[in-house]
């Protein structure tokens, strides 16, 4: 039996010419579904969900299948995939979607590390059905990934610059989001995470603080699950560190 929203991921996010490209995931995934809720036990009748309810799950469910291209197309970029960088993978999609869909998606993305992303088909196919916030949660979750192995490689940097372009991301969001994975020592990035110059004024400063503090809020992901809310706290958290640190070295108040 096949589970109905794995059809509709897979339409939403592969459909046209992804279809081909992950035609025996697709399958591998569903049966995989079907088997497990064969076995499960039959849970006791419940309630119909209110329709909001309904909408997030369909969000993360369509989600899953975009994350392990976007994730196989990062892991390909430096011409190699690192244990390090499936250890982040498989930790994100563990918290993300359960540990039982997540042993499910890992041999799929293993497949899809064999074959050619068109990443800006699954970006533009991105961009028309996700909202701005979760965009850059999104981008900020493959920043990790290409963090993982403590560097980032001139291609990875190359792919993410093409990601946030075809996401619709704008170049300011995306150096503030590259700025929060800077090296110690880079006496500008709290200044590239507010999205502000150096010499910018104390008020452009409070400014820019408060309409990235409302910009990045956790609340903005709530319909992706626990994970990608957990790295919006993280971004909201380091804005707050960089707006206190700019403070603190300007005496503001």
């Amino acid at each position: 039996m096949v589970n109905p929203w794995v059809t509709g991921a897979m339409g939403w996010a592969f459909g046209g010419p992804l279809g081909g490209l992950i035609g025996y995931a697709a399958g591998t995934l569903i049966n995989a579904l079907a088997e497990n809720a064969t076995k499960a036990a039959k849970p006791p009748p419940r309630p119909p969900r209110p329709a909001p309810r309904a909408s997030a799950g369909a969000d993360r469910h369509n989600f899953a299948v975009s994350l392990l291209a976007l994730t196989a197309a990062m892991m390909q970029a430096d011409g190699r995939a690192m244990r390090s960088e499936l250890i982040v993978a498989q930790k994100f999609f563990i918290q993300q979607f359960g540990r039982n869909l997540a042993q499910t998606l890992m041999p799929i993305l293993r497949d899809l590390l064999r074959e050619e992303i068109p990443v800006e088909i699954v970006c533009r196919q991105i961009r028309a059905n996700m909202s701005n916030p979760q965009r850059l949660t999104l981008l900020h979750y493959l920043y990790s990934l290409a963090y993982a192995d403590g560097h980032l490689h001139p291609n990875e940097e190359r792919l993410l610059d093409l990601i946030a372009r075809t996401l619709g991301i704008r170049p300011a969001d995306r150096d503030s989001i590259a700025a929060m994975f800077a090296p110690r020592g880079d006496k500008y990035a709290d200044y590239r995470v507010l999205e502000v110059a150096p010499d910018a004024t104390d008020d452009e400063i409070r400014k820019a603080y408060r309409r990235l503090s409302m910009k990045h809020h956790p609340d903005k992901v709530a319909t992706l699950g626990p994970e990608f809310q957990r790295a919006a706290t993280e971004k909201f958290q380091r804005i707050n560190a960089a707006y206190s640190a700019i403070k603190k070295a300007r005496g503001m108040t």
